[in-house]
């Protein structure tokens, strides 16, 4: 985690992610420029996201959230950290939806908090959203194989240095920049 990563876990309604994201993200700048004087991007990347489909995905990823403050040892305790929604689910919330979590973990509102606290202090191994990069070295002939079967032409020769042979190779190398940026 950077420290200046943001955890969200969002249930999206009506409105697209991407629009629920953009004017977040947008409303920040726009008060954070303000208040400093600056002007310009604030954020270096876009938002990345992934869908959350199942219970226990769900509730790993709350954990994720929760505790990665601690490994990246930002706090010691979870409930040490001021930007989490970790203590609104033992008091009166102010931005979360307890409810739902809490009755997961058990009917008895009591019962569901001391389950879902015990359940946030768990040490393991959560990975959500760990983004890695996806290059790996491929041979000559498997970047004709995939030219080929892409872009249905076959396969070519790097031998001759024709003026032909040189466009051809100049879209070659160009078409392997993207391939191997997207592989």
């Amino acid at each position: 985690m950077n420290t200046s990563d943001i955890h969200l876990l969002l249930k999206e309604g009506k409105e697209p992610l991407e629009q629920i994201m953009r004017r977040i993200s947008g409303s920040y700048v726009y008060w954070y420029n303000k208040k400093y004087e600056r002007v310009g991007t604030l954020f270096q990347d876009r938002f990345k996201s992934e869908p959350v489909e199942t219970e226990s995905y769900f509730l790993t990823v709350i954990r994720y959230i929760h505790q990665n403050p601690i490994k990246a040892g930002i706090i010691r305790n979870i409930k040490d950290y001021r930007w989490s929604s970790y203590r609104e689910y033992s008091v009166t919330p102010k931005i979360i939806d307890k409810e739902y979590v809490l009755k997961i973990f058990a009917k008895d509102n009591d019962i569901a908090i001391e389950l879902f606290i015990k359940f946030n202090k768990k040490n393991n191994n959560d990975e959500c959203l760990e983004i890695k990069e996806k290059k790996k070295n491929i041979s000559d002939d498997e970047l004709r194989q995939i030219i080929k079967n892409q872009f249905k032409v076959e396969a070519w020769t790097l031998q001759n240095e024709s003026k032909e042979k040189k466009e051809i190779n100049f879209i070659v190398d160009k078409t392997f920049y993207t391939l191997y940026n997207h592989i």
